[in-house]
């Protein structure tokens, strides 16, 4: 008799655990808009940002842009801001946001997606499958490394450049046009 109770106890708690599992799923698979008529973005005494969804309140999120190169207005998941990171809900366009939410969600993205743009390429110096640049971006004067690989400079339009260095910072050059005929070639090793 013992046993069987036992063997029903497991069986409840399993068919609890794939309801939970069910449930959950669903919620995950569901996209949800978040506008200004469903959610309140609030700063936190700590500078992150809380959110109010419907009856949900998150006392913290993460915000992650869809298209970081290409559309960085534009749909924008909300996360949850622990381990997991699960996705609140999107922000079809920043615009559709009040003034004073549209800022908070900017200063967020600027903060999670830092990218100095290269001003001026000084030195670009290849030794033994590393690139060791020297360069002043919109920050001041910068020295980074990065690998002589195909991945280390990508061409993201006619002109536009992302260098990623071996740490993963991103640096932009917005237009290799505009840099000096030197300049240019010093990234000859990379074109």
């Amino acid at each position: 008799m013992e046993q069987e109770n036992r063997t029903q106890d497991l069986l409840d708690l399993q068919e609890f655990d794939e309801e939970a599992l069910r449930k959950e799923s669903e919620e995950l698979l569901e996209m949800r808009f978040l506008t200004k008529e469903n959610a309140v973005f609030r700063r936190t005494d700590g500078g992150f940002v809380a959110l109010r969804c419907g009856e949900k309140e998150y006392a913290r999120v993460g915000v992650y842009l869809t298209f970081p190169l290409t559309e960085p207005e534009e749909y924008i998941s909300i996360r949850e801001a622990d381990e997991k990171a699960r996705e609140i809900g999107m922000i079809e366009k920043l615009s559709q946001l009040d003034k004073d939410q549209q800022d908070m969600i900017r200063e967020q993205i600027k903060l999670r997606y830092f990218m100095p743009v290269i001003t001026k390429v000084l030195d670009v110096k290849d030794e033994y499958g590393y690139a060791y640049w020297n360069v002043t971006t919109s920050f001041g004067a910068c020295r980074f490394t990065t690998r002589m690989s195909g991945d280390a400079v990508v061409l993201l339009g006619e002109s536009r450049l992302m260098v990623t260095d071996i740490d993963g910072n991103r640096y932009e050059i917005p237009d290799f046009y505009k840099l000096s005929v030197t300049e240019r070639k010093k990234l000859d090793l990379f074109m």
